[in-house]
């Protein structure tokens, strides 16, 4: 007679051996950026426009309702000189009554560096009169497929006169 245990020690083994050498050992990878958003809305290097606003091409971003499209450079350190690693491509509304705060949807687009090629897709509400607000990595392309994250937006620099301002991201997401 044999030992029933011949027989269910395999049943057992085989399925639990096969979850040990399938599973992936490091599921997510994080990453953690620091990178420089160069906002002007004028002068010679102007990288932002107005599309639409209550009167045209003129209302200005403090206006609720003022949609903006974006080609920000973004930069590795605080000076506009810095090696520029990618853009800051999308549009703001100003999406808040009193117009001190803008919804704002934009693609950072890796045109230099490890990243090279790849997007991470940014997306949240933007009070710029605060000092410190956070914001939602939503997507990503590239290295950031699948991804997901936070970041925290710093006004390093804020010229309401002549709409200019120099923004840190300190990003962070985990993706595979």
């Amino acid at each position: 007679m044999t030992n029933p245990l011949i027989f269910t020690i395999p049943l057992i083994a085989i399925p639990i051996l096969y979850w040990v050498y399938t599973y992936p050992k490091n599921k997510y990878k994080q990453t953690n950026l620091v990178l420089y958003v160069h906002d002007y809305h004028t002068g010679d290097d102007k990288s932002v426009i107005t599309v639409a606003g209550k009167d045209g091409p003129t209302t200005s971003i403090l206006h609720f309702g003022t949609l903006l499209a974006t080609d920000n450079p973004v930069t590795l350190g605080l000076d506009p000189g810095s090696n520029e690693v990618g853009r800051a491509q999308g549009m703001y509304i100003n999406s808040q009554l009193d117009g001190k705060a803008v919804f704002m949807t934009f693609s950072i687009v890796f045109t230099d560096g490890e990243y090279k090629g790849s997007t991470l897709e940014i997306q949240g509400a933007d009070r710029f009169l605060v000092k410190e607000r956070e914001f939602s990595v939503v997507s990503g392309t590239g290295y950031f497929r699948f991804v997901r994250g936070y970041g925290i937006m710093t006004t390093e620099f804020l010229d309401l006169q002549n709409l200019r301002a120099l923004l840190k991201f300190n990003i962070t997401v985990r993706h595979y």
